[in-house]
């Protein structure tokens, strides 16, 4: 069976066929030989629609020559995205990340499905690795299920093995997975990090989202006992918990013992971690980024970060105005499932201020509160569902508050220089 089902790279791409629709896994798991040699059937094809979320290699199929050939719809933008966004055959998904593939399963089935797997074991069973937000759901629904088999992707265990019999072809690769070095936390990150573990309790159970803010929050948590871990992406700083013994999971109400995620994205260090590690459960992303199964997790702590916040608590966590920059994810998901279980609490973090071009190309020091979002900016989290805002100059609780005292508490904690130009603008407004 196994002999039977090897092709080539080649062989691979000549299966897509005009109109096709191809789905890859998220980060980590997109089918990165396949996805780079797509463009090379560009003269073959026209309206191949490739969906994607954070792919982590560029591929000359999204380059602006081959637009009549390829559209490319992504749940999650990554630099690549963005910059060939201008091309004019890239479109953004609109998701939450745990409703992601069962909702683009309503409207489009995959004509083809490509990720990476192990080598198949002496059972015949392969790991899809390092995600499946998506992907089991997909290779399901798929006419054509393609693997890319590779020994230097860690197995892993949950509910994404794959049978060989349910792969229609195999293609052997050495490629190894993405590596996203460890931001270092800045000062105000650590500031920022000491504010939101404070809050933090001994037997907690945690979700961290990505970037130095997290990273921080990692750092910081260093001293306390008994964490637990249910959260989106599992990243390096919850894996270095886990190995020091700080996040053992011992105190979960829900699957103790266990680290929940849907996905790693992380160091060498962090794959090498997830190798044979049966404490770890990577699962179904609608399971495990279900607010009702979130919530299930008592003492939940959801940590998340944002672009821009006005003040009234609407978040824009994914574009720079009415320009896609990352995507949703699993916000909403985290935020609304933390708020949901006994005791917990989550929280947005973000710097008070950034460097922002002004119209003469120079940069100046602008406020992230802000009296409205900019025009066309998506709201990628509802002040109905904003608990703790923090920044370098303290918490902001919003949970249960009106618009007047929300106002109040952001502009506390917004930078001094922007306070009263902050102040003179909610005024205008009528918000105080």
């Amino acid at each position: 069976m196994y002999d039977n089902k090897i092709i080539t790279i080649d062989q691979a791409v000549n299966l897509v066929k005009s109109d096709y629709h191809i789905v890859t896994g998220l980060g980590a798991a997109e089918g990165r030989g396949f996805m780079e040699h797509l463009h090379t059937v560009a003269g073959n094809v026209r309206n191949v629609t490739v969906t994607n979320c954070l792919p982590m290699s560029g591929g000359q199929f999204m380059d602006g020559e081959f637009k009549k050939s390829f559209n490319i719809d992504g749940w999650f933008y990554s630099p690549g995205l963005r910059s060939a966004h201008k091309n004019g055959n890239i479109s953004f998904v609109p998701n939450h990340l745990h409703l992601a593939g069962a909702k683009r399963l309503f409207h489009i089935k995959p004509n083809i499905f490509v990720a990476p797997a192990t080598m198949p074991d002496k059972h015949g069973f392969m790991s899809l690795s390092l995600s499946n937000t998506y992907e089991k759901r997909m290779i399901d629904a798929a006419d054509i299920v393609i693997l890319e088999i590779n020994p230097n992707f860690p197995r892993t265990f949950g509910d994404l093995e794959v049978h060989i019999s349910q792969a229609d072809y195999l293609i052997r690769t050495d490629y190894m997975p993405p590596i996203i070095p460890d931001s270092e936390p800045s000062e105000k990150d650590r500031i920022i990090s000491k504010y939101i573990t404070d809050y933090i309790n001994d037997g907690d159970c945690l979700q961290l989202g990505i970037g130095s803010i997290p990273n921080a929050v990692a750092d910081g948590l260093a001293g306390k006992k008994d964490l637990g871990i249910h959260t989106e992406m599992l990243g390096s700083g919850l894996m270095k918990l886990a190995k020091a013994g700080v996040a053992n999971g011992s105190r979960k109400n829900f699957y103790p013992g266990k680290i929940i995620a849907t996905f790693a994205l992380g160091t060498e260090e962090l794959y090498d971690f997830l190798d044979d590690n049966p404490s770890v459960m990577i699962l179904d992303g609608n399971h495990v980024n279900d607010p009702a199964v979130i919530a299930k997790n008592d003492n939940m702590v959801s940590i998340n970060t944002t672009i821009e916040i006005d003040l009234t608590g609407q978040c824009c966590s994914e574009s720079i105005g009415h320009m896609q920059f990352s995507g949703t994810g699993g916000q909403a998901d985290t935020v609304i499932g933390a708020q949901k279980s006994k005791n917990g609490k989550s929280f947005i973090a973000l710097h008070s201020t950034a460097m922002v071009k002004n119209a003469a190309g120079e940069r100046v020091e602008t406020s992230k509160i802000v009296p409205t979002l900019k025009p066309g900016a998506i709201v990628s989290l509802s002040r109905n569902d904003v608990d703790f805002v923090v920044t370098e100059y303290g918490v902001a609780s919003l949970r249960g508050t009106n618009v007047r005292e929300r106002v109040n508490r952001l502009i506390a904690i917004a930078h001094p220089n922007f306070r009263e130009e902050l102040t003179t603008q909610a005024k205008e407004l009528m918000y105080i």
